[in-house]
Order: C-alpha cells, then structure tokens, then sequence
C-alpha cells in the first residue's frame, strides 16, 4: 500500500544539534514518538520546546488564547518542559528549524536508497552522530555541532525513571468473523471473542490485541492494504470448533427426525465407537429412507440389543424387501445446510378420511353429501351429513353483470424508453 512518509524534525537552538526519525502517517503518537527519541538520543530534556502550529500541538488559538492538544499537555507534564507556540506568520522565530530541514533534504534524502522506514531510520541515526554533528557550528566555524553539544547537554533535564506511553491506542469492534481491522488489515483473535468491543495497541513493530487487562493476540505489524494476518493457533482452534459443531448440527439433525437415533447414540458412545462415523450413516439412511421408517428401524435395533447403524440399516432392507419395493436409489443433495439440515415430519393422512362418508357411493348429486368410502354407482354417499351447514344465500347469487374478468395474478406494466441519443427526459 501507499503511505505517506513524514519525518519529525527537533533542532537544540543553541548547538543545533539534530534528531531526524521517519515514520508512515502523522498521528499525534508519531509525532509523541519522534519526541521520546530525541530525549533519548539527546540524553535530556529542553527546558523548552517552540512549536509551530500544528494540530498535533495547538487544537485552537484566538489571538493569545492558545488551547494545547490535551495529550501533548500531560506528555509535557511527565518529561517536565514547557510548550511554546510560535507567532502566526512569524518564519524568523522558527528559523533554526526551516534551516536544518533544508540541510536534511539536500545533505541526507536527497537520492537516498533505502530497503523500508527501518532502514531509513537506521541511516538517519548514523546521519546525525556523523556527518550532522560533525558540520561547522554557525556560530564558531572553528568548533563543530558535536563539541557544542556537549557544552549544552549539562542543561538538559533529566529523563523520567518511565517513558511516557505513546503506543497507537484504538478501540475496535469485532464482527461475526473473528477478526479486527487496524490501519487498513485484519489481524486474527480467538473465535470466542466475536461480537464485542477489544482494545488495540500497536507500535511501528507489534500489533497486540486486548481485552480488560488481557492479552489476546500478539501479530507483526502490516503496513500493507487490506492484508489477513492471522495466527496458526486461532485458525486451528476455529476449524476444530467448527468440526464440532457440524457434529452437533448432524446429531440434533438425528433427533428431530427420529428421536430414538439419540437413544441410539448414546448405547454407542457407552460401547466406545466413532460417534463420528455413525452420525454419517445414520444421516444417510435418513435422506435414503425418511424419518418414519428410520425411527422404527431404531427401534428395533435397540429392543435387540444391537445399536449400530449397520444393524440399523438391515431392518431397513429387510422392511423394503418384505413390502417387495424396488431398491432406493440416494438421493443426491447440495451441499447446503439449509438443504441437508432440513428435516420435514409427513403429516398423517387419516384426518382427511373424516372428510368422507362411511355409507357407499350411491349418489351423482353433490347436494348436501360427502365423498363416499366405497365406490358405488355414484360418487356421494346417500345420506346428508348432518354437520353440514346452508351457505349464505348471498354467497352463492350471480355476480359480476355478465362482464368479463381477468383471473391473472397481480402485476403491474412499466413504460420504459431508452435514449440513445443526448439525455430523456429533456432537463428544461
């Protein structure tokens, strides 16, 4: 990915000794970064530091008024120095900065190789304690940078036992996948952890994922685009998880078809066999032979004391030869869970029976009679059913007048026209 490379820039006023750190993107902890550097390799604080207006420095100014960024504040209040904002439209007062920027652009990036920022880094340092420190001061052409330095390092504060923290912090919500996207990446989290709110902290080097006091994930930082950086342990935890709850879909598959193929199970897992591969079977003879059958084949085979689904599957063979139909050819079903996890119960037929009349079929008028059981020389039983009920006379009149009507579904024509030619409809 492109990234924009910026550098951080701190001048010592009297010495002019020189800091210079790159780093890809301006945040303001880029920019907090670059200041822990320079107190480290300067070896002490300024008593003072004048900064331009910047919004990593000053958020607002109404002439004096001046409201410092709140974190560059406290950073000031640990390393104990005072910020000072230069005067809008006043280059003399930063001068000393707007020179070495110029000596680092035509002394060290000019035409310069480098590998990544690392190495970039690398080669600023040794810029900086070589050829920058060695250069004439202004001040005394005879004395160098670096001799003058070591007269105002006595100045200098003193570091704080602790560095203050200037790690990227941000907090990130975790979606249905076990993945958080930072700076343009998704780094990997344990899939228990989906759904929530997690804390990210991340340095140019290490990404590392928190929740509460907890450490999640620890990944190598990317400064690439839309990159998955994933670790094993979660990708393998993920996929067992996964394993098992296809077993478990399987298994409650089973039950609601067949209820005793739980049963079934359990004798199986008390005799140690592959679960596993006996949910298998079972559900392919659930997709060959249905639910009912199935259920009565379980049965069986629990009543003679041998739980196994090739136990299962003979009663089943045995079933369909005594009843003399053809073998079953499988089905052969996607592979979709909301296909194959579909379990549907036939509904028993005999309600629709209590529709028909038991007496024989010895009517042809429909009037105020029921479908007879028997055939006959009609159609209708004799007799009229005595839970019938006369229809509303309205109900049944001539409506309409004669006119013609439509028996099409609902629908609704569009008129369309395409222009080929300028733009329709006319804008005036």
């Amino acid at each position: 990915a492109e990234r924009a490379l910026m550098a951080v820039v701190i001048v010592l006023s009297f010495s002019r000794k020189i800091f210079l750190r790159f780093f890809l993107g301006q945040r303001l902890e880029h920019f907090l970064q670059g200041h822990v550097a320079a107190f480290d390799a300067f070896g002490g604080v300024p008593r003072r530091l004048l900064y331009d207006n910047l919004k990593s420095a000053v958020l607002e100014r109404v002439g004096d008024a001046i409201r410092f960024h709140p974190t560059l504040l406290d950073f000031a209040g640990h390393y104990r120095y005072e910020p000072l904002p230069v005067a809008v439209a006043r280059g003399n007062e930063k001068g000393r900065v707007e020179r070495a920027i110029r000596y680092v652009r035509g002394s060290f990036f000019a035409a310069r190789p480098f590998k990544d920022v690392a190495d970039l880094n690398h080669q600023a340092e040794h810029w900086c304690e070589g050829l920058a420190a060695d250069r004439p001061w202004v001040e005394d052409p005879s004395r160098s940078v670096r001799d003058v330095f070591e007269e105002e390092r006595v100045s200098l504060l003193g570091l704080p036992q602790n560095p203050f923290p200037t790690d990227e912090r941000v907090e990130v919500r975790v979606g249905k996948t076990p993945y958080v996207r930072f700076d343009k990446n998704d780094y990997s989290v344990p899939y228990q952890r989906t759904r929530r709110t997690l804390v990210v902290i991340a340095t140019e080097v290490v990404v590392r994922i928190l929740e509460d006091s907890e450490v999640l994930a620890s990944h190598p930082r990317s400064f690439d685009k839309g990159k998955q950086i994933e670790d094993p342990a979660h990708i393998e935890a993920l996929v067992e998880w996964k394993r098992h709850a296809r077993k478990d879909r399987a298994i409650d598959r089973l039950s609601h078809a067949a209820a005793t193929t739980r049963q079934l199970l359990e004798e199986l897992a008390r005799r140690g066999e592959n679960l596993g591969s006996a949910t298998s079977q079972l559900l392919r003879l659930l997709d060959t032979y249905g639910a009912q059958r199935l259920e009565r084949a379980a049965c069986e085979a629990l009543e003679r004391g041998t739980p196994h689904p090739r136990s299962v599957r003979l009663v089943l063979e045995r079933e369909r030869l005594d009843e003399g139909r053809p073998p079953i050819i499988p089905v052969q079903l996607p592979d979709d869970p909301r296909v194959r996890g579909l379990s549907v119960k036939p509904h028993s037929l005999e309600s629709y029976d209590k529709l028909r009349a038991d007496d024989d079929a010895e009517q042809t008028d429909p009037t105020g009679r029921l479908f007879a059981l028997t055939p006959g020389s009609g159609t209708y039983n004799g007799a009229a059913s005595p839970t019938l009920v006369t229809m509303h006379a309205e109900a049944a009149t001539n409506t309409g007048g004669d006119g013609s009507h439509t028996n099409m579904q609902p629908f609704m024509a569009l008129n369309f026209i395409i222009a080929l030619v300028g733009l329709f409809p006319s804008r005036n």
